[in-house]
């Protein structure tokens, strides 16, 4: 993919065009921003560039070809192994940034996930850092900067990244998928300024089963425990998805929260569900509204602390459904 088949991050391409037009590519960078919105594919067209026969990215060339193909001998990428980076991938990085590119102009490494980075490994990385070679340049990658040492932000050009605005996936989602409008706004919304959620395994579940879910949810009474209990042991089950079912409760109660503050249609996620949304508003208040959106809150901080999943989700339904 070249800078130019990147939907936005203008500001970014137009920096690192500039350092390559001048030869003045920092030897580390540091792209931050949420995941999923396009920095690894930044990386890739800037190394595109740097390794292209044709000097341009143009992705027919037998370089081109090898960096989309992940075989290019100068490029080179570290990630997390199990739940961190660990000091000997960072010492096999080191020997291998000491020989001499083969083909390319320079050996790039990518670090996806240098949030990872162990004390121990990221203390060996600010070697190769603080001693850059010509003939390397390192880019990491994290949706989590704060997590790195200081000293190593401090060694790597920043580079943020934002969310891409919902108009713009908006649109890029009903050109590329046949979306209808109803669709390709929720799927917009939902997906926050991330394509990857967007085309990936989130599609279905925000145009498909959102709908039961919010069925099931907004079926729940507070007279009545069995049910609930029932669809907390259900999502307690969904582990890997369970935050982006969280999600979809959260842009509902917000939702109804625009509404009972006069906000316009065009606000809303669930656009396809006004009649139900009017409904549920009409026999909620925003003080109770307020109290679900932080019990949704509060889960999400029980779960991260890895506390009996199925405990945590009985608990929120009980106070969604009071």
């Amino acid at each position: 993919m070249t800078f130019a088949q990147i939907h936005g991050h203008d500001h970014q391409k137009n920096i690192l065009r500039r350092a390559l037009a001048g030869n003045r590519l920092a030897h580390a960078y540091l792209f931050e921003g949420p995941a999923g919105i396009g920095k690894r594919l930044m990386a890739l067209a800037l190394v595109r560039a740097i390794f292209c026969r044709e000097g341009t990215g143009c992705g027919s060339c037998s370089s081109c070809r090898k960096v989309d193909h992940n075989n290019h001998p100068d490029l080179l990428t570290i990630a997390a192994e199990g739940n961190s980076i660990k000091i000997e991938q960072i010492r096999a990085l080191q020997k291998e940034l000491a020989y001499r590119p083969l083909e390319a102009p320079r050996k790039v490494c990518l670090i996806d996930g240098a949030e990872k980075l162990g004390a121990s490994a990221g203390n060996a990385l600010l070697k190769t850092l603080e001693e850059p070679s010509s003939q390397a340049l390192l880019i990491l990658l994290t949706p989590l900067p704060e997590n790195l040492l200081i000293t190593i932000r401090s060694r790597c050009q920043r580079l943020p990244f934002t969310r891409l605005p919902r108009t713009e996936i908006e649109r890029v989602l009903r050109e590329q998928l046949s979306l209808d409008e109803a669709q390709g706004h929720i799927l917009a919304a939902l997906s926050e300024g991330s394509f990857e959620r967007a085309l990936g395994r989130d599609r279905d579940l925000y145009l498909e089963r959102r709908r039961d879910l919010l069925k099931a949810l907004t079926a729940l009474s507070a007279g009545s425990v069995a049910p609930t209990f029932d669809l907390a042991r259900s999502l307690s089950e969904e582990k890997e998805r369970l935050p982006d079912i969280l999600e979809i409760f959260q842009a509902f109660y917000r939702d109804l929260l625009l509404l009972q503050h006069g906000s316009g249609e065009e606000e809303l996620v669930n656009i396809d569900l006004r009649e139900k949304l009017h409904r549920v508003a009409a026999r909620e208040d925003s003080a109770s509204l307020l109290r679900k959106l932080d019990a949704l809150a509060g889960c999400r901080r029980q779960l991260a602390r890895n506390v009996n999943r199925q405990l945590a989700l009985e608990v929120l339904l009980l106070r969604l459904a009071a």
